[in-house]
């Protein structure tokens, strides 16, 4: 009896090794591709900005690779350094991750003015430090730091249901 049961643990287990052979092979498969983050080189941007084509070392073949990307890539990012993943620790599939830092300070000739936007689900607060326009053909609205407020178009409409009031300094018509 204790033969029957040792050839039938065996055979279980046998079976157990059989059933994780192919997870194994992955696992050992996966270990053999480029670990972690690589950095390579975005070499252009092909069909109208959908397809970057990159380079890296260690990579298969000579020519460039398309590659997908996570991040908005343009004309300024060519030749610059990415950070690269592989999908599925395939080497001739990557995907941009990042486009790297180089050098100090903002990367454009000029910081943008700031602009703030704060919402917390009843209210929009839009800040500028010198003007902020909202703009709709020839219809604008202007704030300006010094406390003005231009209202400018080829209409202009106000209604209420309740009172409408004027107020100020001095209010002139025509």
């Amino acid at each position: 009896m204790g033969n029957r049961d040792t050839l039938q643990s065996d055979s279980v287990d046998m079976a157990e090794a059989d059933l994780l052979a192919p997870l194994m092979q992955a696992s050992l498969t996966a270990a053999q591709a480029p670990p972690g983050i690589i950095l390579g080189e975005l070499i252009a941007i092909t069909d109208d900005g959908a397809a970057p084509l990159v380079m890296y070392p260690g990579q298969p073949g000579s020519a460039a690779l398309r590659a997908q990307t996570l991040v908005d890539l343009h004309g300024a990012h060519v030749n610059r350094r990415v950070a690269l993943m592989f999908e599925a620790g395939d080497s001739a599939r990557p995907i941009v991750i990042g486009v790297l830092r180089e050098g100090a300070g903002w990367p454009l000739a000029e910081r943008p003015p700031q602009v703030e936007v704060h919402a917390d689900g009843e209210r929009l607060v839009v800040s500028a430090r010198e003007q902020l326009v909202l703009k709709c053909g020839k219809a604008s609205i202007t704030l300006t730091r010094a406390g003005k407020v231009l209202i400018e178009g080829s209409y202009l409409s106000s209604r209420s249901t309740g009172v409408n009031r004027i107020k100020g300094g001095s209010v002139q018509l025509n």
